[in-house]
């Protein structure tokens, strides 16, 4: 039986006679048939957020259960792909509507047409159950699509197909005689189940000097990186999207700006992954809900995504998730909130906005996947925040705090600076240190560990000497300490400034970090023995050497040595400053 609408309030309406419903089941609305999601049951009483602009409707519309959940298509296709909020293809959607979506139209998450190779991995009586690889399909040059068992499937296979080409509704197996697909469907709302979780201990290496040495990530970790307007939150998520150590990539835009995603679906394709040397796309699924798209879906974008990434997960792939970001996904949730006429929480956000964060960041981590076969697969989660006006005690960076283990906290000053990263080395942090301590003594270096504790130690030290420059001016300081401001500022200007748009300097492997550590930190013991040989300052720092270090970071990864022969010239440089000083006496 049809419900009828009794109320529409922006993108919430309100229909009687659906005493049938359950929560979040999808429902057709009007004569356009627009997408809607059931959110709050009253008696026989829905209230039902609409994916699509209501315009147009009108009290007595009929509306329409599908008597399922809001849910994603999976399968063979994915990769590549560019989605709405709702899995909505829109490259399909620019062929059938043009550049505005049309509202109500139907177009299936992953094509019916185009046809995938399958090689089946198992014969006709093997034993298989959920999680199981039935098959492969490589769906690109990176990556391979293997074809599990859904969940609660499990039996013998009866039938399989032969090696060949086929949609993903085709049959390609029957097991326990159930007839399946390369497809399968999940709801959004609900986190796809595995064996176990298991605690990370291995760094997710992003490329970016500032979170690898100081402020690391794990895989299977999850981050927030808070900042206010203009302090590159977008372009760090870029960064990380487009360098981190992960096999799938998944970018959520999440209510921002529509130029910021036109930027990154016109530059990704024309990226090199610099793992494989294939364009980045072809490891990238990109979710697109821009800030003008209907507000409702932008609540479901950041579902639709996670989803994506554990079914990648599920196949023993390392995922990381981008959300940029999670402000306006939780500014359409306090729309939402308002409208259903809900208590409010603090700032006008509902009472359940942190449970809704955690629910979203718990869905991270590394676990021992369903099958018969022991393997692991991860997600990594990193949610840009926006509060306004930069204010970090709001409810929802507070919320998240809670939550994340990795704070790479931006700085409005910094960015002024143009010091990017603008992440405040005072104020960040992550709690994945410990854990990941002996990883990069045994597979980077041993003393990797002390050369980043020293880097830390400096630039407090620093912290604390200009509260003295800034009441009696850098003149008041003995050498020893103008050394140490010296190398603070080698350590900012050198090493923690990165830029995103060089070439070289956009990505810098953990093997080049520790050499430009060991530059920097080598030059300041060096210039400190030299001090005590009563070498001046001045002449230390005006070594040429000095130079060759601040450019350090645009030697290429295959001209590494030219970093040791900058150390050989710093030695050289500082014992004939030494010697010509011991001539003198």
């Amino acid at each position: 039986m049809a419900g009828k609408i009794v109320k529409v309030s922006g993108p919430l309406i309100v229909a009687e006679n659906l005493a049938d419903v359950e929560m979040y089941d999808v429902v057709k609305v009007g004569s356009k048939k627009l997408i809607g999601e059931v959110i709050e049951l009253r008696n026989d009483k829905a209230s039902i957020q609409v994916y699509e602009e209501t315009s147009g409707l009108t009290v007595g519309d009929e509306v329409l259960s599908t008597g399922a959940p809001l849910s994603v298509e999976l399968g063979p296709g994915l990769i590549e792909g560019i989605f709405d909020g709702i899995q909505r293809p829109l490259n399909m959607l620019v062929q059938v509507s043009g550049n505005r979506i049309g509202r109500g139209i139907e177009v299936p998450s992953l094509s019916r047409e185009k046809l995938w190779h399958f090689v089946p991995t198992v014969c006709v009586g093997d034993r298989v159950v959920a999680g199981d690889v039935l098959g492969t399909v490589q769906e690109t040059s990176v990556v391979q699509h293997k074809i599990l068992v859904p969940f609660g499937v499990e039996g013998s296979v009866s039938e399989i197909a032969v090696e060949g080409d086929y949609n993903v509704t085709q049959q390609i197996a029957k097991v326990g005689g159930r007839s399946l697909t390369m497809m399968q469907k999940w709801p959004v709302r609900k986190g796809r189940p595995y064996k176990n979780k298991v605690s990370p201990d291995l760094p997710m290496v992003t490329g970016q000097r500032v979170i690898d040495t100081l402020f690391p990530i794990a895989k299977g970790g999850v981050a927030a990186v808070p900042g206010p307007f203009g302090s590159g939150k977008t372009v760090v998520q870029h960064q990380l999207a487009k360098w981190a150590d992960a096999d799938i990539v998944v970018y959520v835009g999440c209510g921002e700006r529509g130029n910021e995603m036109t930027d990154v679906l016109q530059e990704f394709p024309h990226l090199t992954d610099p793992k494989t040397g294939q364009p980045l796309m072809k490891r990238t699924v990109l979710i697109a809900n821009t800030s003008d798209m209907p507000v409702a879906a932008r609540e479901a974008s950041i579902y639709t995504g996670i989803t994506i990434a554990e079914y990648f997960r599920d196949m023993g792939y390392t995922v990381a998730i981008m959300a940029d970001s999670t402000s306006r996904w939780a500014e359409a949730l306090r729309e939402m909130s308002g409208r259903l006429e809900e208590m409010p929480g603090e700032e006008g956000y509902p009472a359940y906005l942190s449970s809704r964060l955690a629910e979203f960041y718990e869905r991270a981590g590394i676990v021992n996947v369903l099958g018969s076969n022991a393997k692991q697969g991860a997600i990594s989660a990193i949610g840009a925040v926006s509060p306004a006006g930069g204010d970090l005690s709001e409810p929802v960076a507070q919320a998240t705090l809670r939550i994340v283990k990795v704070f790479w906290g931006l700085s409005a000053s910094l960015a002024y600076k143009r010091h990017f990263p603008a992440i405040d080395w005072l104020q960040s942090y992550s709690l994945y240190d410990d854990k990941l301590e002996d990883w990069y003594a045994t597979n980077i270096a041993e003393d990797f560990n002390v050369l980043k504790a020293e880097l830390m130690f400096i630039l407090q030290e620093e912290n604390q000497l200009n509260e003295i420059v800034r009441l009696v001016g850098m003149d008041a300081l003995g050498s020893k300490d103008r050394l140490t401001m010296e190398t603070a500022k080698s350590i900012r200007e050198d090493y923690l400034h990165q830029n995103a748009f060089h070439e070289v300097d956009t990505y810098t492997s953990l093997e080049k970090q520790y050499k430009m550590m060991k530059l920097i930190l080598g030059f300041y013991h060096s210039a400190q023995d030299a001090l005590k040989h009563d070498v001046e300052l001045t002449d230390i720092l005006a070594l040429p050497v000095r130079e060759q270090i601040g450019r350090a970071k645009y030697v290429e990864e295959s001209h590494m040595e030219r970093l040791d022969e900058i150390a050989r010239n710093i030695k050289k440089e500082i014992n004939a400053l030494v010697s010509k000083g011991d001539a003198n006496v």
